[in-house]
């Protein structure tokens, strides 16, 4: 649990709320500007060379601090690894998921990441079980989940057709399994180092998957529309580096439970933000999905070994 050390500065009274607005807005308007991003720019060279850059920028202010940006050979495969499963697959898979539904849809979907990391953690060897209560949050989870899909379930064609919800369910289960490996083997080096190496590997797995399926032929200059542009800055300032930074202070200076409430805010935001901005409906079947899928989040993490915030990169945004 993290909190103030006695004896140290206490924050102004408006920093503390100040940091949670940056942590809320920064990633809750994350899907609204990847649905904008997507309109125009191909999908893995959108992600993966807004992801590679924001990692060049976090070891720069790393090297800036005057901290090393050097690892271990060791701990460098594993952050490359981890960086694969977290960006060139939950990124990418979010970015292309986004094509084809609305963001307040991916926010909702997004937010299943520790019902399967609750999974994840129940089957591995040596992990700790659900209980009941957690069971019971995973179904609920399961429940919304089936909510968001009922629109269309009476049509399978169309469910197979339109895979962009199953690819954002794909990225959940990704980012689960990167956040449950993160827990079990934590690296030595400094946080800031590792998620910078991770995000610069993901972001070139991303790039490269990118032009092996020809997407730089798609980047023609009709494609550079103001939204588009603005979406792709925004991700990358205000979703990789502000939003993470400010993560970073509030850990320092609230426990790790009230820093972990974005899991239960941003759905909401990123809702709201893709109904005022957007102009995306919001529907009975997605706030009653969001509505279970947050109850069972909250019971999982009230029911097993998931009572704190899941570990977060630098831009687990998504």
């Amino acid at each position: 649990m993290h909190a103030i050390l006695p004896g140290t500065h206490r924050p102004p009274v408006w920093a503390v709320p100040l940091a949670f607005t940056l942590v809320y807005l920064a990633w809750g308007t994350t899907y609204l500007a990847i649905r904008w991003g997507v309109k125009e720019f191909p999908p893995a060279l959108f992600g993966g060379i807004r992801v590679g850059l924001a990692g060049l920028v976090l070891l720069a202010y790393v090297a800036w601090r005057g901290e090393s940006v050097r690892l271990a050979r060791r701990e460098f495969l594993w952050a490359a690894f981890i960086g694969t499963i977290l960006f060139t697959g939950g990124n990418l898979l979010v970015t292309m998921g986004e094509k084809y539904v609305a963001s307040s849809v991916a926010a909702v979907l997004v937010a299943t990441t520790p019902l399967w990391m609750a999974l994840i953690e129940t089957f591995w060897p040596s992990g700790e079980h659900l209980s009941l209560r957690g069971w019971l949050g995973v179904l609920a989870g399961l429940a919304g989940v089936l909510l968001l899909f009922a629109p269309k379930l009476h049509d399978s064609d169309a469910l197979v057709e339109d895979a962009g919800a199953l690819l954002v369910l794909g990225s959940a289960c990704a980012w689960a399994l990167g956040s449950f490996l993160l827990r079990r083997q934590r690296a030595r080096s400094a946080h800031l180092t590792t998620a910078a190496y991770q995000m610069i590997v993901g972001g070139l797995g991303q790039t490269l998957i990118g032009v092996a399926a020809g997407e730089p032929a798609q980047l023609t200059a009709d494609r550079f529309t103001l939204p588009a542009v603005y979406a792709f800055f925004h991700l990358l300032v205000v979703g990789s580096l502000v939003g993470f930074v400010a993560y970073t202070w509030l850990l320092g200076h609230v426990t790790v439970t009230q820093a972990g409430t974005y899991a239960y805010v941003n759905p909401i935001v990123a809702i709201l933000v893709g109904w005022l901005l957007g102009g995306e409906t919001i529907s009975g079947w997605i706030v009653g999905g969001m509505a279970c899928i947050l109850a069972g989040v909250a019971l999982v993490r009230g029911g097993g070994s998931h009572g704190n915030a899941t570990p977060r990169t630098a831009d687990q945004s998504p």
